[in-house]
């Protein structure tokens, strides 16, 4: 009970705050962004200036600690701010942007050798020295795939460090970010991995070579990173709270680009579909701001597929990661009292000996002491369940959305549940589980309501050979890119789906507490599966070009990317971007397309972007003067095209320049493979190079009429040992 007292005391405040501009409580996060730091700016004035901005917008709310954080690689702070003074903030000389801190969420043995990059493969002794910084949840320092043996002391260039963590000679350097201080009970305060997330994508990146991993004898073998000679820093952002800060996250950007690293690998993105202007999202300041120093950041696409426009982060300065499937696939059977068994999916490690089980539907037996009926108990949420009803039975589920939401299932022996979905997101449960066809669903229902004791059981998951591979998984987001459309998004795609790799044992495969199993080594699915191979082979690449810039990394990546099969994946170019990395080939592209930062601002002056803009963006004196058209897009030197139609007819120029980074002297021959209804010239068509970084250009003119949603081309430099192939896409109004 409240007493009168304290009532009376409040409600005497709530009266004298009516004359004051806000309470706390008013007031939410934001990052306030301004660019560059001035040239010559004494970095350590920094925050007063920051401190003096926060007093002119809050006046008398204004107390010591309003500016949260302020960051030193590029010029932003975080604090608290209503609405409307957040409006007023964004109108200072000199602000960039203002936007909220928005919440991101977390987007092996065979995928390696499938990519075709065996452990003995050619490796530069420079590997050893190549440093990947992780933006994500943590890593957990005692795994195998972590251990500093056999390495020497971190290069000497190396300047970060660890916080509250133990480092090694592998784990180089370790920091955690929590600017609001917002944590879960059992949070870790320390760049530790409570959830195993970090751990995973790191060691794909760049674990060691472990023999013999397996979860539970499900993926058994090998377990290794794609640069398993590489360092690794963690920058921990992500929380037992299910989400990370865009200022966190800036704040680990930050940190990585002092620190020194070489390329960083970030699995996190937005949790719903929102386009945000390139300089309202945290991954994409980062990135632009790490590209300056030489850094390429691999993203995640995100897992808000499959439809279009459903990707997140799509600046052209970041490498955007779709997810593939590779050779092997986990599926899980159910088998009837009848003997009709039907394939699902999911992680079932559970083995019921082929015991045949009660089985019972979920709509029939709701828990109604509990509130419950029909409605919800048909679809098995929590506590819907009768837990006298589902004793020693398997129960049938219409859905479930997901591990957590089914726990223990009231104490029933096992589940089976439908999915309208493509069946390549498999999950593991805290109790025998699977994710069958809503078809199969409504056959096995048929027998159950025909069947007065009616049986199942559901059977260890297995490994098969997928005959259908390579193609995107559903959940995979896609493109177009909706703020530019005439740049191509994604970029590249690689293996995402059950990947098996390092985890936290602290945190059960299912996430459900209580669930007994704890493992070393854990099978998962998503684009931040796919984000750590492109970030390996981008680091294999600097390994043996260190000096290469972010933009050639990139081109090296897309352009010796294996083809995909657009049957299978009929979003085409905005499903897999330029196609499946290839490892082997990625550091011999022969060819180059490089981007330094004065073409992104010339690209910048054709999205809009002012001369006060940019110069406080760049701090120089950046002007869109001459350039400042939209036709600025066809001349941004990337190794894709993508083109956007409204008329039934089009010509549409782009420029391009190539660096010879093959062989001393050497001839190109354009080749072009396109659909009838497009009519692609290259003038000119042949380039002759006499030394290694020679730049040539030439044009692509892309001419046509569409009467399709989508048409894919590709243009190809041949000097017959070398084929540099760029992905083209024509695309009119597509269904989002």
């Amino acid at each position: 009970m409240i007493s009168l007292r304290p009532c009376l005391l409040f409600i005497l405040l709530c009266i004298a705050t009516v004359k004051h501009a806000h309470s706390n409580n008013d007031r939410k996060t934001y990052i306030v962004y301004m660019g560059d730091h001035p040239k010559d700016t004494d970095l350590t004035s920094i925050p007063s200036l920051h401190t003096t901005m926060a007093q002119k917008v809050l006046g008398s709310d204004f107390k010591t600690e309003a500016v949260l954080h302020s960051y030193k690689n590029f010029n932003a702070f975080v604090m608290k701010l209503t609405e409307e003074e957040a409006k007023r903030m964004a109108e200072m000389e000199n602000v960039v942007s203002v936007f909220p801190n928005g919440k991101n969420r977390l987007h092996t043995t065979r995928s390696w050798n499938f990519l075709g990059l065996p452990h003995n493969t050619n490796r530069e002794t420079i590997e050893n020295d190549i440093i990947v910084g992780v933006i994500d949840s943590g890593i957990w320092p005692e795994s195998e795939s972590f251990s500093g043996k056999g390495f020497g002391p971190p290069p000497t260039r190396w300047k970060g460090s660890c916080h509250n963590f133990t480092c090694n000679n592998k784990i180089i350097g370790a920091k955690y970010f929590n600017i609001e201080h917002e944590f879960a009970k059992d949070d870790i305060l320390s760049p530790r991995d409570g959830e195993g997330h970090g751990s995973h994508c790191a060691s794909t990146v760049a674990g060691n070579s472990v023999n013999s991993v397996s979860v539970f004898g499900l993926a058994s073998g090998t377990a290794r990173g794609g640069v398993p000679s590489a360092r690794i820093a963690m920058y921990k952002v992500c929380w037992k709270t299910g989400s990370s800060g865009d200022a966190d996250t800036l704040a680990a950007f930050d940190e990585a680009i002092s620190d020194g690293v070489d390329v960083i690998s970030i699995s996190t993105g937005l949790g719903n579909i929102v386009h945000v202007p390139y300089f309202q999202d945290s991954n994409n300041i980062g990135s632009f701001h790490a590209m300056k120093k030489g850094i390429l950041t691999s993203n995640s696409a995100n897992n808000l597929g499959p439809n279009l426009y459903s990707m997140t982060n799509y600046a052209p300065w970041l490498l955007s990661v779709a997810a593939s499937t590779f050779d092997r696939k986990i599926v899980t059977k159910v088998k009837l009292g009848n003997g009709a068994i039907y394939e699902g999916v999911s992680i079932n490690t559970f083995d019921l000996k082929r015991k045949l089980y009660p089985l019972v539907y979920g709509g029939d037996i709701p828990n109604t002491a509990g509130g419950h009926n029909s409605s919800t108990s048909r679809y098995c949420e929590k506590d819907s369940l009768d837990k006298h009803s589902v004793q020693g039975k398997i129960v049938l589920c219409e859905s479930i959305q997901g591990a957590e939401d089914a726990g223990f299932l009231s104490g029933a022996v096992g589940v089976i549940f439908g999915n309208n979905y493509p069946k390549d997101l498999p999950g593991a449960y805290a109790l025998p589980a699977l994710e069958v066809t809503l078809w199969d669903l409504r056959l096995i229902h048929s027998y159950l309501t025909s069947n007065r004791n009616a049986t199942a059981t559901i059977f260890k998951s297995e490994e098969v050979n997928d005959g259908l591979i390579p193609s995107i998984a559903s959940f995979s987001s896609r493109g177009p890119n909706p703020i530019t459309p005439n740049t191509l998004k994604p970029d590249i795609a690689a293996p995402g789906v059950e990947v098996i790799a390092a985890w936290s044992p602290i945190d059960p495969i299912s996430s459900v507490k209580g669930d007994k199993r704890k493992v070393k080594y854990n099978v998962i699915s998503g684009t931040s599966m796919a984000c750590p191979h492109a970030t390996a082979t981008a680091a294999y690449i600097k390994s043996f070009h260190p000096n290469w810039s972010p933009a050639m990394i990139k081109s090296a990546l897309m352009t010796t990317a294996t083809p995909m099969s657009r049957t299978l994946n009929p979003e085409a170019e905005f499903a897999y971007g330029a196609g499946l990395i290839n490892p082997v080939k990625a550091p011999n592209p022969g060819l180059v397309y490089d981007i330094n930062e004065a073409d992104y601002i010339k690209f910048l002056c054709g999205e809009g972007f002012t001369d006060k803009e940019l110069r406080v963006l760049t701090a120089d004196h950046s002007s869109c003067k001459g350039q400042a058209n939209k036709k600025a897009v066809f001349e941004l030197n990337l190794p894709s095209f993508s083109l956007y139609v409204n008329d039934s007819y089009f010509s549409s120029p782009y420029r391009r320049t190539v660096t010879n980074v093959g062989s001393t002297t050497s001839t190109y021959k354009a080749r072009v493979i396109a659909p009838s209804l497009l009519n692609i010239q290259v003038k000119p068509n042949t380039l002759s190079f006499t030394s290694i970084g020679q730049k040539k250009s030439f044009y692509v003119i892309i001419q046509g009429r569409i009467n399709v949603e989508i048409l894919s081309a590709s243009l190809i430099w041949d000097d017959g040992n070398h084929q540099v192939r760029s992905p083209i896409v024509v695309y009119g109004a597509v269904a989002s």
